[in-house]
């Protein structure tokens, strides 16, 4: 889950120079932001697991040696 008070910054910063409409509320607007990047985030992280874990079929040699070679 994000933080919303950072995504709030990080909006205020981006979008410094962007008007937005009055009828959209900044924490609405910031919510709004969250959960469509959480979203992404998910289906992101679906991916990487699946890969990284060769789609249900664990190249433990693999992970071990990439462990290793992360491990600083």
């Amino acid at each position: 889950m994000l933080d919303r008070q950072v995504v709030t910054e990080f909006l205020d910063d981006k979008l410094e120079d962007v008007p937005i409409p009055k009828s959209i509320k900044k924490k609405e607007l910031v919510e709004a932001f969250c959960q469509f990047t959480e979203d992404d985030y998910y289906e992101w992280l679906k991916d990487n697991f699946s890969t990284f874990f060769n789609h249900g079929n664990p190249d433990w040699v693999w992970i071990e040696k990439y462990i290793a070679e992360h491990k600083k």
